[in-house]
């Protein structure tokens, strides 16, 4: 059977229907929605910014799967990718002009289809030289008051207390064992996280530590049993992750002593919306997590992403600042009360 057949074209429904998905009246809310999120920042001297799509490398998150493009670049074939989100390239901005910036633009991940997930969809990056995470957390609230036009509280959650309140264990300090056991007992079986893996190109084996395990069942546990309840009554902030998160953060200590991720993730009715660092700034810390990322891609059977050494050369001169992603379609979604993200966008990856 050829490519071409299992692709949706071949499907009638969607060959028969060329209509977008959003009504008019939505592209238009959409509209003022993005010139309202403009405007913010301008009032404020953050400077947009547009960088491109495509990249020479590659996320290496273990579950932020990229979207790759074959290139032709004087004349010889290239992997090029298309960005998960626009960081990489926006930190090398800000190591070079050191002032606050901002970009909305799409970005793309692979593999991401559903009510709240689409292969391509809009996200809104900015950062603020000389911001703390409470800082930009604020500057957060601000804008979301300004897009549901009238005052917002944000609560702040720990992910301790949040594990602790749905789960009923202690996150960073839960045995191995114990996190499988409660994961079981809530029916989360099927789950393997505990395999030695071979490297088939190099025909050796290895095993990832416990720390990792570790996470890969808080992972499973959070997304289950907690990120469901979050953010209901009060736009929601979970702040101190554990440690293995901190992907381009800082870490730092909990007031239990407990070395924590300097970062936090804003919920609002159950959905994530929002994803912020204290911004690590050094270039040799960052290899280190980048390398790790692509051994646990190698346990998961994924491909291996080429690091951007721009980006580290750039991490070495970044000034202290604190960034965070907002996704552009899924905040509209929750503030209009859409229950989809088609709802919010012209064609979803199916029909696009």
């Amino acid at each position: 059977m050829s490519q071409a057949s299992n692709s949706p074209l071949t499907d009638l429904s969607y060959q028969q229907s060329y209509a977008p998905t959003m009504t008019l009246a939505m592209a238009q809310q959409r509209a003022q929605f993005m010139n309202t999120i403009r405007q913010f920042f301008t009032s404020r001297q953050v400077l947009e910014v547009q960088t491109p799509l495509l990249s020479q490398a590659g996320n290496t998150d273990t579950f932020l799967q990229s979207v790759t493009a074959q290139v032709t670049y004087q004349d010889k074939p290239y992997t090029y990718y298309l960005h998960t989100s626009p960081e990489f390239a926006m930190k090398r901005l800000l190591a070079s002009w050191q002032v606050p910036i901002y970009q909305i633009c799409p970005v793309f991940r692979d593999n991401e289809i559903g009510t709240r997930h689409n292969i391509e969809f809009s996200m809104l990056e900015w950062y603020q030289p000389s911001y703390s995470l409470d800082d930009i957390a604020a500057e957060l609230g601000e804008l979301l008051e300004t897009l549901y036009g009238y005052p917002i509280v944000l609560s702040h959650y720990r992910y301790v207390d949040a594990f602790m309140d749905f789960v009923g264990i202690h996150p960073l300090t839960a045995s191995l064992s114990a996190l499988q056991a409660v994961a079981e007992d809530k029916g989360l079986t099927g789950f393997d996280f505990n395999s030695k893996t071979t490297d088939l190109n190099a025909n050796t084996s290895y095993v990832i530590d416990d720390e990792n395990r570790r996470q890969d069942w808080l992972d499973l546990l959070f997304s289950h049993a907690v990120e469901p309840n979050l953010g209901h009554d009060l736009p929601t902030l979970i702040i101190e992750y554990p440690p293995a998160t901190a992907a381009l953060a800082k870490t730092a200590f909990d007031k239990d002593g407990n070395k924590i991720a300097k970062r936090f993730e804003l919920y609002i009715n159950g959905i994530e919306i929002a994803n912020a660092y204290d911004e690590l700034a050094d270039g040799q810390a960052l290899r280190k997590r980048f390398e790790q990322d692509n051994q646990l891609r190698k346990r998961h059977n994924l491909p291996q992403m080429p690091i951007d050494e721009r980006l580290l050369a750039a991490s070495d001169d970044l000034i202290p600042c604190s960034g965070i992603a907002v996704g552009i379609d899924r905040l509209l979604m929750v503030i209009t009360g859409a229950k989809s993200l088609e709802k919010v966008i012209p064609f979803p990856s199916g029909l696009a």
